[in-house]
């Protein structure tokens, strides 16, 4: 009968900076692992720090507290292994990012990562120097393990892919903090399958879970087999662990022939067994569709981004519009209706049906509503600016003294009782500046700031389909999208139709195209104009807004960082 090793895969939602907490996420995982007769427990990448930790490297006394916390932990891998994601510290200073390969209570490597991501969200080379080698732990009658980091299997073209496949690894693992967009796991499953043929190992892929900031990070970690077929996968959008049984392949003993991977020989361990009870059952993808994924990634980022930063209850100014419905939804969805407190604020532009959704979505929701009218307010603010005014005719001055007037009312209440106040401005919104400076855009944080419009109705609509039914009154995805703020309005009345600036905007923010190659691709010449120019000129608006769950591959802010005094023309 050939060796197996058990291996569990400790999915964990770390937090930034809590040290301490991480670290009892490590170690409750490595008893139940323990518990489970593991003889290998891997953790993600930079398990005890979080990630992205960022400016807190530049606090000498964080990084030291990281590696004593990593040295607290010894004593509790008694008869196991284990993969610790941290921040090493070299004699010179430098720091990386870092993963100990840990073995019955000893530090027997340490493995800096080599390839240090740059772009997109990442900044990893404003903190960290490479690492400039592999790693192999090499068991006596064993496997040969090589250790990764996250972005060193995405570079196809580097050492893992030209030294690994030549190393006679048998298991290689990978510790990753790879964020959230849409289709990013069939990204991920595509690469591991040609790692798993390239080299001809047990892929062993460890993702990060959990909501930090803009980024929520969706798990979904696996084990593969050397001919691409995933042997078992964790849940995605949750905390896992996921335990599978891996036969050992006993690797040949041939020299390595490149110079740049670092072989650590160990002695005997007694990790490995000839006999274990079936444990591993196959999971099924527990996401079906790109409505759920989305929709999980949304309530996992509202939620650690509300309860990580201490708060317990939230505002949110309900309009009787498609925006405001789905972020409530969500917002109870994360939070329990108990912590959800929707506010009304009718103005004499809102009309009987968008107030009486509103009210009747609070009441799907079970949420609290207060009803505040603000006719009074805006005519006391139009009588006080009168003189100011003068004769000039009403314009859009007038129809964001509502918003603005709005926004005080929230963040009033917000300053009263503590609750944080949710924006609910999306993607189409932002993009073109149909938003409101200290209005609709005051608030905390900005849950679809990156959800593009008509994603929000597919949204809603797929959360509808769920048990409760219909929580989202159909009255608000049946009704033409309107910011109420003077009459008969219309969001089209502004904007190209959404269908057609949502498609605008996929190619121009996120895939960089010139105005020449979007014309070419169907948009109208003159939309394709308007919309540039309402983009480019509302970059000032975009970089007072809320922190928000990124959703797409190039969201504004993290991604897209593009000058506020600007005049390239596309």
């Amino acid at each position: 009968m050939g060796l197996i090793w058990r291996a569990s895969l400790a999915q964990i939602n770390t937090t930034v900076g809590d040290l301490s907490g991480n670290r009892e996420k490590v170690l409750r995982a490595l008893e139940k692992a323990r518990d489970q007769k593991s003889h290998l427990v891997v953790f993600p990448e930079l398990t005890l720090t979080g990630y992205p930790p960022e400016d807190l490297l530049f606090k000498e006394r964080f990084v030291t507290d990281n590696i004593k916390v990593l040295k607290s932990i010894l004593p509790y891998t008694r008869g196991l292994a284990a993969v610790v994601g941290f921040v090493d510290r070299d004699r010179d200073g430098r720091l990386y990012n870092a993963a100990a390969f840990i073995l019955n209570k000893r530090i027997i490597h340490v493995y800096r990562k080599v390839e240090l991501p740059n772009y997109g969200v990442f900044d990893e080379k404003r903190y960290f120097a490479p690492g400039n080698e592999g790693a192999i732990i090499d068991f006596p009658s064993g496997p040969r393990i090589g250790l990764t980091i996250c972005e060193d299997i995405w570079q196809t073209a580097g050492y893992v892919y030209s030294e690994y496949s030549s190393a006679d690894v048998s298991l290689l693992i990978n510790i990753s903090a790879s964020p959230y967009h849409m289709g990013k796991q069939r990204q991920r499953e595509a690469l591991l399958k040609g790692l798993a043929l390239k080299t001809g190992a047990v892929i062993l892929y460890q993702n990060l879970v959990g909501g930090q900031d803009e980024l929520v990070f969706d798990g979904g970690s696996m084990v593969m087999n050397p001919h691409g077929k995933i042997l078992a996968r964790a849940h995605r959008f949750s905390e896992d662990l996921l335990i599978v049984d891996i036969p050992v392949r006993i690797s040949p003993r041939r020299a390595l022939k490149g110079a740049g991977i670092k072989v650590v020989s160990v002695g005997k361990s007694g990790l490995f067994s000839t006999r274990l009870p079936k444990f591993h059952r196959e999971r099924r993808p527990d996401v079906r569709s790109g409505e759920e994924e989305v929709y999980r990634a949304l309530v996992l980022g509202t939620r650690d981004y509300i309860q990580k930063n201490g708060f317990k209850k939230v505002l949110i100014g309900l309009s009787g519009g498609v925006d405001s419905a789905l972020v409530a939804r969500i917002a109870v969805d994360a939070l329990g209706a108990e912590n959800v407190v929707g506010v009304t604020m009718p103005s004499p532009y809102t009309s009987k049906e968008t107030y009486e959704d509103a009210k009747r979505l609070a009441r799907n929701l079970r949420v609290r509503c207060l009803e505040l009218k603000i006719n009074e307010l805006f005519e006391n603010y139009l009588r006080v600016l009168r003189g100011a005014f003068g004769a000039r005719a009403a314009n859009i001055a007038e129809e964001n003294l509502q918003a603005r007037i709005r926004g005080n009312i929230l963040m009033a209440l917000s300053n009263k009782f503590g609750y944080l106040v949710l924006t609910t401005g999306n993607k189409s919104e932002m993009a073109t500046g149909y938003c409101t400076l200290y209005g609709d855009m005051a608030g905390g944080f900005a849950v679809i700031k990156d959800v593009p419009k008509t994603m929000v109705f597919k949204l809603a609509r797929y959360r509808n389909s769920l048990s409760p039914q219909d929580s989202i009154p159909p009255g608000i995805l049946k009704r033409p999208p309107s910011a109420e703020l003077r009459p008969n309005q219309k969001d089209q009345d502004t904007l190209p139709p959404y269908a057609v600036l949502d498609r605008f905007l996929e190619l121009y923010v996120e895939k960089d195209g010139s105005l020449a190659k979007i014309i070419r691709a169907g948009i109208p010449g003159e939309v394709a104009r308007r919309a540039a120019k309402m983009v480019d000129g509302n970059e000032y608006k975009r970089r007072q807004s809320p922190p928000g769950v990124k959703i797409t591959p190039k969201a504004f802010g993290r991604d897209r960082r593009m000058p506020i005094t600007n005049r390239y023309l596309p």
